[in-house]
């Protein structure tokens, strides 16, 4: 993004505004230590969108959550995380509350659990402004108007007089980037922002992400589980799986020419217009348990390129021949010499059929799906027949 600025115009977008380095959270528990996340590191630049993608459990909501400080104390988290050369690791609750929404805000999965019932939207927006600037109400309604405004809801000043329930799944969604936003962070956390929206809604939301970015000039960090959502959307993409950063690289590069096979494998699982008719080709296995992670690499026991050394010695995050893209993969030579990654989590009872008549003569009882089309056709022909 720092080549997109031009010295002297603006020199504090090429600076870092948050840094994680060797992030590491442990809970202690009856059956042992949660590895929840394992030296994690990254950094930010203002209107830089950084991408952090992967399977539920890997990791990547307690990350956000430690930068956050909204972690419980039982947590042991090791490691730094600077904002703005600030070191928030060790800071306690009250102290976290200057840097919290003022410096980085965060947008929560559900928007309705998120959000008072009991308060209309725009009490809620001034108080979140209120606690941050010794404004009046007045003043601060006028915010909470403003900021309704710019996330794109209609009639704001109307809608401010109503209460959560009144609105819709994604309005509600807009209210809490409202929310986040009011007082103008400089590092956004967007954690599963579009789920359970429909894909229009989906849309319109990380829309509304990359206009508030534009407007701000906030960084923003984009945690899914969906990499279709990141592909339009990222600059930079972390992959985790099993409380770690498994592949980091720029979003073409790593959507391209991934260097870990289970990118390749969370690639091939997407639905895809050019497989129509094919069945999906799903990651075999589930992922790690967090208590008892496996020796070696954390992804061995799914992986199909899988040798001694994977199951014996952890690889470290390191780079491949490609500039910023780093892998955590003893084989990612080998990878990369494969024409076809893909075909490395094909399987032949998980592919297409050739001939779907084969399975009913097989199987005279086994239901056929029919085009709706077809069967109107048909059912007039009895008809016909009938008569």
């Amino acid at each position: 993004m720092s080549s997109l600025i031009n010295d002297g115009v603006d020199r504090v977008l090429t600076e870092t505004v948050l840094a994680v380095e060797d992030l590491s959270v442990t809970f202690p528990t009856d059956d042992g230590d949660v590895h929840a996340v394992r030296g994690v590191s990254y950094e930010l630049r203002p209107r830089e969108v950084l991408g952090i993608v992967g399977e539920s459990g890997s990791g990547k909501s307690v990350s956000s959550m430690a930068v956050m400080g909204l972690l419980p104390g039982s947590a042991r988290i090791t490691g730094s995380i600077r904002y703005r050369d600030q070191e928030l690791v060790g800071r306690g609750y009250k102290e976290m509350m200057g840097v919290r929404n003022n410096g980085i805000a965060m947008i929560f999965q559900d928007p309705m659990t998120s959000l008072n019932p009991v308060y209309t939207i725009g009490w809620q927006l001034a108080e979140a402004y209120r606690a941050h600037h010794p404004v009046s109400k007045k003043a601060a309604w006028a915010k909470a108007v403003e900021a309704l405004e710019l996330v794109g809801i209609p009639q704001p000043d109307r809608r401010a007089a109503q209460y959560p329930h009144e609105f819709s799944g994604g309005m509600r969604q807009r209210v809490v980037i409202a929310m986040a936003i009011i007082n103008d962070p400089d590092v956004i956390i967007a954690d599963e922002p579009t789920t359970a929206l429909d894909v229009t809604v989906q849309a319109q939301i990380l829309e509304t992400l990359l206009r508030i970015r534009d407007e701000t000039d906030a960084a923003i960090v984009m945690i899914t589980h969906d990499l279709g959502v990141v592909a339009g959307m990222v600059d930079r993409v972390q992959v985790m799986y099993g409380g770690t950063v498994v592949e980091s690289g720029p979003v073409d590069e790593l959507f391209d020419t991934p260097r870990m096979p289970y990118t390749v494998g969370l690639l091939g699982s997407l639905p895809n217009p050019a497989t129509l008719g094919k069945r999906l080709t799903p990651i075999k296995g589930s992922p790690p348990s967090l208590i008892n992670l496996p020796t070696g690499c954390a992804f061995s026991p799914r992986c199909p390129l899988v040798v001694e050394e994977c199951t014996t010695t952890e690889p470290p995050l390191a780079p491949t021949e490609r500039v910023e893209h780093t892998t955590r993969c003893h084989r990612w030579e080998h990878l990369a010499s494969l024409e076809r990654p893909q075909a490395l989590f094909e399987h032949e009872e998980i592919g297409s059929v050739e001939n779907p008549a084969a399975l009913t003569q097989a199987d005279p009882d086994l239901p056929v799906s029919e085009d709706l089309a077809v069967v109107e056709q048909r059912l007039a022909q009895e008809e016909k027949s009938d008569d």
